[in-house]
């Protein structure tokens, strides 16, 4: 009793974080101490602020270039996007099947199981889909799908985060998703380490810990200052459960465009236990173009960071093309 109660207890307070998010820019100008000509930021209709507190208490106040600000206020320049950002920059509507299923390369299928994020990131390549289309909505049409292809051996929870589900509808999620012989991979894509660690409760870590399937998490990590203590518990909860820890990072203008910032970012991750996996190249998303930076520059960088870092610590750079059997790797 004392444990379930426990567990309760946990949920609520992941729960009420999020509730409790910043979702008006003067409440974040306000909270960051931030002039009015400091900021030239815009409210969104269609992309709305969506900012946990636990965020912002790692900003610098009275910074208005502070890089885990800059991916997440909403700049003006996002009402004008240059020709060749799109609102799909992947082409995922070509690859989506109905219940939510995005089937883009071999033997894995991805699970949009949910449109709800812990954070609106801006440079999101998803911040124009079409969630109320393309979502877990109906899952035993999904599963039927899963069960038909026998190639997948490899199922991936994405969304927005697949970690604003309940443990319950989770639980119930991963039990039917086990029952599929062929299926031996759970790989789940969440900010909440980061953003909400919190989150990371252990009944939670129990659930992905009983699963037959091997559970891997990866999370997205863009700044060493994003890594404060209560994340790096959330990790070790993981790794002393023996799941294995995986980063991917944007490579942002004004965020992470430096070789000293990106050296320090993975010897950070290194440090709290998770392995550097990918270090992307930008989405062409409509909205976020401020954030790109030309492909030369981000090669000069990546091979500058070789130079700087021991191998297992320099994360592969890459490109996600759409109808390419693979990510690209930029060599």
């Amino acid at each position: 009793m004392i444990h379930a109660l426990n567990a309760e207890t946990d949920e609520g307070i992941w729960q009420a974080i999020l509730r409790s998010s910043v979702r008006s820019v003067k409440e974040l100008q306000h909270l960051l101490e931030l002039q009015d000509n400091q900021v030239d930021w815009v409210d969104d209709s269609e992309f709305p602020l969506h900012i946990p507190r636990t965020f912002i208490e790692r900003m610098e106040k009275r910074n208005p270039l502070d890089p885990l600000l800059l991916q997440v206020a909403p700049s003006r320049e996002e009402l004008n996007s240059p020709k060749g950002y799109t609102t799909d920059p992947l082409r995922e509507s070509e690859f989506t099947l109905n219940g939510g299923l995005v089937k883009k390369y071999a033997n894995r299928a991805l699970v949009i199981a949910t449109q709800a994020c812990p954070v609106h990131c801006r440079y999101c390549f998803r911040r124009h889909f079409d969630y109320s289309a393309n979502q877990l909505s109906d899952f035993q049409s999904t599963l039927e799908t899963l069960t038909s292809d026998l190639s997948i051996v490899e199922v991936i929870l994405s969304g927005g985060d697949p970690l604003t589900l309940s443990n319950e509808k989770l639980d119930t999620l991963i039990q039917q998703l086990q029952r599929l012989k062929h299926v031996q991979i759970l790989r789940i894509h969440t900010r909440f380490p980061i953003m909400i660690p919190q989150r990371i409760t252990p009944a939670l870590v129990e659930i992905l810990s009983k699963t037959r399937l091997k559970a891997v998490i990866v999370v997205h990590i863009n700044h060493p200052n994003e890594i404060a203590d209560s994340v790096q518990q959330a990790i070790e909860r993981f790794r002393h459960a023996q799941i294995d820890v995986f980063n991917q990072s944007v490579l942002l203008k004004g965020v992470n465009d430096s070789v000293q910032t990106l050296s320090k970012l993975m010897h950070r991750v290194f440090e709290i236990g998770v392995v550097p996996y990918y270090l992307h190249l930008f989405d062409p998303v409509a909205g976020a173009h401020h954030y790109d930076l030309p492909e030369t520059t981000a090669l000069a960088l990546w091979k500058e960071l070789q130079s700087k870092l021991p191998g297992y610590l320099v994360p592969r750079l890459v490109r996600e093309v759409p109808h390419q059997p693979a990510k690209q790797i930029q060599i």
